[in-house]
Formats: structure tokens, C-alpha cells, sequence
């Protein structure tokens, strides 16, 4: 029976990734540590459900126990593990730096040496298009540089990505990053966008629309999210015999390492998404067009050509369909 460990599985991505495993039959051990971060009581609830599927298994624990983590690896013997948890969050970490050092460094680390030591086969870890930061070439490609984050939350993703490949290239760990963009559907997190424009719009208060609503994002569909975790999770890195030292690809390496984006490789501009959610809740939304943030980047926009031909997918969800599904979700959680 494959044994996999699914990190953040209460959270947004990990519940819908651990479900999609169960009901394939595997095992999973599910790790968070229930933070206060949002509301626990959606957390709360998506356990619930995990926990109602045959093979789940739920374990308490912050990534940053460097002894806990270690006695969960030797006892478990995982085959698989996909890191999800992480402090979430761009603005956030303009106010509490602290909480991404210790989870997103510190707790990966201590997934590192786990994997490392008990000889896990394949460690797949959320990674993020933040990472991109200054970056103005679009669309964002695996293969371009990306040294200049402008938040501490994409310099902690960029450092996993680092970590990933030391350990890929030191103990042979076959690793694979993620770089997720801007991802929303049912039982999202209550401080993104969606979550936030829908339960304003229908409590009849304002929303703040940052950029005057010239954002542009990647806005990609859990589900999309999850066929391409698994799909990586099956193809484990060999690394590449082409790559060369005098003109290195950021995108490969001589290592057992990868990195790929998961996007919906279609931009839509921010207030394109607020009209499709006011069209889909049929109300108008009263909007406070306010400048950019600090941290925050103007434009995201997956290229996805490497994960189309290493694994044949590329999400394609459309923003009118996926908005739907998540107001049916919302309004049926919150009984509106």
C-alpha cells in the first residue's frame, strides 16, 4: 500500500489533493497544525470530510518540531511526500515576517532531512508564481532567472527551491517544486480574493480592488491544481543529462530535480473577475479602487509548456466556470 504524507492537508490545496488520493485508494497522512492564520472552523470542517474516507490518517504537529518531524519520518516510512503547508500569503508577511521563517525554512528543512533520511522516492512541494517577482517577461517561464523576489514570502519559496535542489544534488533526494498561480475554488481561503469580494458583495459592504482593478492574474482551478500534483507526483526527476555548469538552465539540472508551473495560462484582469462573481451572485459589488500594494506584482501568466510535455496536462478551467462552482460552495456552507 503506498504510504504518502500529505503537509497542510486541513488547508485550502491539501484537502482537495488528499480527498482526490483517498479516493484513489491510498493512504495518507494528513499533518497540520491548525493555526489561527484563518478560520480554524473551515479547517475543522475539511478534516471532517478527510476523516470520513477509509485510509486517512490526522496528525497534529507544527513542520518546525525538528523531533516530532523526525519520529513521524521513521515510523511512517512514507513513499511519497507532498508539502503543502506553508505560512500563506503576501501582505502578511509585511506584518509577521517571523511566522515565514519558521514555517516555511525552518519546517522545510526538517521535510528535507525526513525524505532524506528514510529514503522517500519522490518529495513534490508547493512552490509559488510569487517568485517571479520583478520578472516583467511574460509569460513566466521555469527557464528564466528568478532572483529578484519582493516579498519575503516568495524569498522563502525561492529558498525552497534552493533547499530542494541541494539535497537533489548532495543525497541524490529526487525533487519536484510547484509554482502555483493564484489558485481559488470551493473551500478556498477565507483571506484570497474570491472569498473575500463574495462575502462583502453579499453583505453589502465595499471591497478594495487594488491596482484600480488592472491586476492581471493566472487564475488557476484547485482541480486543475490537483491533476497536476498528482500527475508529478507518478513522474519522479532523473535529472538532465544536457544541462551544462557554463550556461546553466534555471528550469533542470544534472540532479534529480524539477520545477514546473501549474497555471491556467490565460491572464484575466481583476476586475474581468469581479464582474463574472457580481454576474454569478447577481449583485453589484460597491468598489474602493486603491494603488498597488507593497509586495504585491502587477501581472502573473504561467507558461506551462514543460509540464504539458512531461506529464500531458494544462489546466484549463475557465474563470466563469470555476467562479460558479465556488458560489455554489460558499452559499451552500454558509447557508446565504
Amino acid at each position: 500500500m503506498v504510504n504518502i504524507l500529505v503537509t497542510g492537508a486541513a488547508g485550502f490545496i491539501g484537502f482537495h489533493l488528499s480527498k482526490r488520493l483517498l479516493e484513489a485508494g491510498l493512504t495518507v497522512v494528513g499533518l497540520d497544525n491548525l493555526n489561527d492564520y484563518y478560520d480554524v472552523n473551515l479547517k475543522l470542517a475539511r478534516l471532517e470530510q478527510l476523516k470520513a474516507l477509509p485510509g486517512f490518517r490526522f496528525v497534529k504537529m507544527e513542520l518546525s518540531d525538528r523531533q516530532a518531524m523526525a519520529g513521524l519520518f521513521a515510523s511512517e516510512r512514507f513513499d511519497r511526500v507532498v508539502n503543502l503547508a506553508a505560512q500563506a500569503g503576501v501582505r502578511y508577511s509585511l506584518v509577521n515576517p517571523y511566522a515565514y521563517t519558521e514555517s516555511n525554512i525552518e519546517g522545510f528543512i526538517n521535510i528535507l532531512e525526513g525524505c532524506r533520511h528514510q529514503g522517500v522516492k519522490h518529495l513534490v512541494y508547493a512552490s509559488s508564481s510569487s517568485v517571479y517577482g520583478a520578472n516583467t517577461e511574460m509569460p513566466f517561464s521555469v527557464h528564466h532567472n528568478v532572483d529578484h523576489p519582493v516579498s519575503l514570502y516568495a524569498a522563502t519559496k525561492k529558498a525552497n527551491e534552493l533547499m530542494a535542489h541541494t539535497y537533489a544534488s548532495l543525497y541524490g533526494l529526487p525533487t519536484t517544486g510547484l509554482r502555483f498561480f493564484t489558485v481559488y475554488g470551493p473551500w478556498g481561503r477565507p483571506d484570497m480574493a474570491l472569498f473575500l469580494f463574495t462575502r462583502a458583495i453579499l453583505e453589502g459592504r465595499p471591497i478594495d480592488v487594488y491596482n484600480f482593478g488592472k491586476m492581471q492574474r493566472d487564475f488557476t482551478f484547485v482541480d486543475d491544481i490537483v491533476e497536476g500534483v498528482v500527475r508529478v507526483m507518478e513522474r519522479i526527476p532523473a535529472g538532465n543529462s544536457a544541462w551544462s555548469g557554463a550556461s546553466p538552465d534555471p528550469g533542470s539540472s544534472y540532479a534529480p530535480y524539477s520545477i514546473y508551473n501549474i497555471g491556467n495560462n490565460q491572464p484575466v484582469e481583476l476586475i474581468r473577475f469581479i464582474e463574472v462573481l457580481e454576474e454569478e451572485l447577481g449583485r453589484k459589488a460597491m468598489k474602493n479602487l486603491l494603488p498597488i500594494q507593497p509586495g504585491d506584482v502587477p501581472a502573473t501568466y504561467a507558461d506551462v509548456d514543460d509540464l504539458m510535455r512531461d506529464v500531458g496536462f494544462r489546466p484549463a478551467t475557465s474563470i466563469e466556470d470555476g467562479i460558479a462552482r465556488f458560489v455554489k460552495w460558499y452559499r451552500g456552507y454558509y447557508q446565504v
